[in-house]
């Protein structure tokens, strides 16, 4: 089912025009919100993603253009395995094949799949929670940076998150500080090059339901207490004691992809209410 338009105006109109973005996560929350928003602005966005949804989401924006008269484009790439980096290449590939460069990458995988205390984790649920939170930033960087080197330009922002310090999310956590840790080095390697890698470090967000589920969700009492627990902290741990908004994520996150963030670079600047994490 085709999505209706983008519920919100362009902020920056004209702010992406003549970009190819490159948004991988973007068959819901965070990620096609982003997509939604940098083509309202004009830009031209490939969206990556696992899951056909990307699909909907893609022909949500192109009517969104038609409608408001914007010149943006929307093309999807589903089926991919970024915890793979032969999907990242392909991702790559493909919005090259389709546009013939990529100016910005947004890397946007990533997730808990579990909450629950760390001795509670075994081998395989760690190994799934780096696998799902940090390779698909460590790969789409790698497979991206050839062609931004070849270029002379490039702009990187990856979505970490503050749970660097919470409860209940240990490999989470350290899979997040690992994409703070590509963030840093990665811009001090390439500034010299004209790359730019940001990074913004979400708090809770309020989302819709999810239409692909990360993995098996609490179904005791005992992980759905975990859970809320992690709700709780995460509430709590805020100056202003609420979860944020899409918008209030998306906006940050494309500022940082455009060229006014252009003295900018290797930061990860918190977006969850005062939490630093």
């Amino acid at each position: 089912m085709t999505r209706e338009p983008a519920p919100f105006p362009a902020l920056s109109p004209g702010r992406f025009q003549d970009k190819v973005v490159l948004v991988t996560g973007a068959a819901q929350g965070i990620g096609q919100r982003v997509a939604e928003r940098v083509a309202a602005e004009g830009g031209t966005v490939v969206l990556v993603d696992r899951s056909e949804l990307a699909d909907d989401v893609a022909r949500g924006i192109t009517e969104y253009a038609r409608a408001h008269r914007v010149d943006a484009t929307a093309h999807a790439v589903t089926g991919v395995d970024l915890e793979t980096f032969e999907g990242a290449q392909h991702a790559v590939s493909t919005a090259l094949e389709l546009h013939g460069r990529v100016d910005v990458l947004i890397n946007n995988v990533g997730g808990a799949i579990w909450m629950r205390p760390f001795e509670t984790f075994d081998e395989e649920q760690i190994r799934k929670e780096i696998n799902r939170s940090l390779f698909p930033t460590l790969w789409m960087c790698r497979a991206v940076l050839p062609t931004m080197l070849e270029a002379g330009h490039g702009t990187i922002v990856n979505v970490s998150s503050n749970a660097t310090r919470g409860i209940n999310r240990v490999p989470y956590s350290a899979a997040k500080g690992g994409v703070n840790g590509i963030t840093q080095a990665l811009a001090m390697e390439t500034a010299g090059r004209g790359i730019r890698v940001m990074a913004t470090a979400p708090g809770g967000t309020e989302a819709p339901p999810r239409k692909v589920q990360r993995g098996p969700g609490a179904e005791s009492a005992q992980e759905k207490q975990w859970v809320q627990d992690v709700v709780d902290q995460v509430t709590d741990s805020t100056f202003v004691k609420r979860y944020g908004t899409l918008d209030e994520q998306a906006g940050p996150i494309v500022f940082l992809a455009s060229d006014e963030a252009s003295y900018m670079t290797g930061a990860v600047i918190p977006v969850s209410g005062g939490d630093l994490g």
